[in-house]
């Protein structure tokens, strides 16, 4: 008589791949934070792969398993904002505004308390002023936005509602990326903090209110002003 099937050896391999998956994308961030110092120490121009992968403390075949350049390393550290960003806003509850939402998350992803968030963005404006003169460094920028903006797609669909048109909610999340990533590059230009006048969350604010009046979507609701409800 056969044995009824268990479903352990299932689970057992979806462990195994999320450890994998886990070990990965740790790596991944180890060579990304590797080729950032070394970007802001000598520029892209004078950083080798080798360097990179030595930094880490990955052979150079790991390095290339990974990534096809020295660029593409630092795609996992500029993509780790817009992650946080749309991980809050998947978090919103049925009824909240999508202005109000899609601001409330920018702020909380851009405004986290501790060493690593801050890390992040200091991170971000040193390779985003590296940009300026890297045309590969920044096709790689353009590649993390274009990404999050086809991420943020279903989020924002989703929080419009089922009766919301397909095209404005898709232009609302290319707006609402735009916004984030029109921010990030002012305040990379200046040296203002990571908190307070002049932020990467004070810019982000004005940069998503200037949305609010043109798209439907982020209109606000009947009833209330949108602008004074928000903080």
């Amino acid at each position: 008589m056969n044995q009824p099937r268990t479903n352990q050896p299932r689970t057992s391999r979806s462990a195994t791949t999320s450890l994998t998956e886990r070990r990965k994308a740790a790596t991944q961030l180890d060579i990304a934070r590797a080729a950032a110092e070394l970007f802001t120490e000598r520029g892209p121009d004078g950083t080798t792969a080798e360097e990179i992968a030595d930094r880490a403390g990955v052979a150079l075949r790991t390095f290339y398993r990974y990534f096809r350049s020295k660029q593409d390393a630092v795609g996992p550290l500029l993509s780790t904002g817009g992650d946080r960003w749309r991980a809050l806003l998947a978090e919103t509850g049925p009824g909240a505004g999508l202005a109000e939402a899609l601001e409330a998350a920018a702020v909380a992803s851009l405004s986290t308390p501790g060493d690593v968030a801050q890390e992040g963005l200091r991170w971000t404006r040193g390779l985003l002023r590296a940009a300026q003169d890297d045309p590969a460094l920044r096709a790689v920028w353009y590649r993390v936005n274009q990404e999050s903006e086809e991420r943020l797609l279903p989020v924002v669909t989703r929080l419009a509602g089922p009766d919301a048109d397909p095209l404005e909610a898709r232009l609302v999340a290319a707006a609402a990326t735009d916004a984030i990533r029109v921010a990030l590059e002012a305040w990379a230009a200046t040296d203002a903090e990571t908190t307070g006048p002049g932020s990467p969350a004070e810019l982000v604010v004005r940069c998503l209110r200037e949305l609010t009046g043109g798209l439907r979507l982020l209109a606000p609701r009947p009833g209330g002003d949108a602008t004074e409800a928000r903080p």
